[in-house]
């Protein structure tokens, strides 16, 4: 191979490095540039992280809120209907003292002894008679009386009952209202937990999400690296190959400085040693003697 197609191939191949190098240092720019993309996107994903977690945080307080009121009013709801199941109890106990037949049982007594007491005060009979009616009148007025007792007492508890019933109303009417509060605090309850879970469900796909960021810009991020790594590689056997051209290049041109010297000391050797030789002609022709 000439030196003029060793020097082509040389140079062919210096081109062709520096071409690598410059793709290697392009590519790697681009990777540089496609990772800080990735990375800012990981981080505004992460971003939403705290977002996401602080609306979780807000519902589930919600949540939790709404969960205490409904015990609250559940709690209110079930003493009331215990109270009111202890005033039925109580009202059924009352209940069972009346007799629905006992005003007329009164007046029956009643008649029954002013009936007596016409008769006693009417009718002509012997002593004996008149003293066993006189003994019935008193017993009937007995029962009159411990009856019409009764039947006041029965009164008292019969408004007593009213009370009750009235009061029981009431508890249940009450019982109802918080009932309605336990189902609308229910229903709240469970509106924020949807919302919850669903905030739950997008941290996951978020998170997931992220790590998929993460990972491609580890990828590209280490991609990128290889490159920089070849492009360094590449420039130091660019720069190796242009020092050794340039110590070549010095060597060449040390040898050619060598050869010019040689030469010039050649040519001064030619010109001394003619001068010698002219020299010696003259002192022949002068007839001297010629000392080499």
């Amino acid at each position: 191979m000439t030196d003029k197609s060793s020097k082509k191939k040389e140079n062919d191949q210096l081109i062709n490095s520096e071409k690598k190098y410059q793709s290697y240092i392009q590519r790697r720019n681009e990777l540089n540039e496609l990772s800080k993309v990735l990375r800012e996107e990981r981080d505004m994903i992460n971003n939403m992280h705290k977002e996401l977690k602080e609306s979780m945080q807000k519902a589930k307080t919600e949540r939790d809120n709404f969960v205490k009121k409904m015990k609250e009013h559940r709690e209110k709801r079930n003493k009331l209907q215990e109270q009111a199941k202890s005033i039925i109890d109580a009202r059924t106990k009352k209940k069972g003292e009346v007799f629905k037949n006992l005003p007329l049982r009164v007046e029956e007594l009643n008649a029954d002894v002013q009936m007596l007491e016409y008769r006693q005060e009417t009718i002509p009979m012997k002593s004996r008679d008149e003293n066993e009616l006189i003994d019935k009148i008193r017993e009937k007025k007995i029962e009159y009386k411990e009856t019409l007792s009764r039947l006041e007492k029965q009164k008292s508890i019969e408004i007593d009952i009213t009370d009750k019933d009235r009061s029981i109303d009431d508890l249940f009417k009450k019982a109802d209202e918080e009932h309605k509060k336990v189902n609308h605090y229910y229903e709240e309850n469970q509106k924020k937990h949807e919302e919850y879970i669903k905030l739950v469900n997008e941290l996951s796909v978020n998170i997931s999400e992220s790590n998929k960021k993460h990972e491609q810009y580890i990828e590209v991020r280490n991609e990128a690296q290889k490159n920089h790594e070849k492009a360094i590689d590449m420039r130091s056997k660019i720069l190796s190959f242009k020092e050794e051209r340039r110590n070549q290049w010095k060597q060449a041109k040390m040898a050619i400085k060598e050869q010019n010297i040689k030469a010039r000391e050649a040519v001064m050797d030619k010109q001394k040693l003619q001068e010698i030789a002219d020299q010696s002609v003259d002192e022949l022709k002068k007839g001297k003697k010629i000392t080499l």
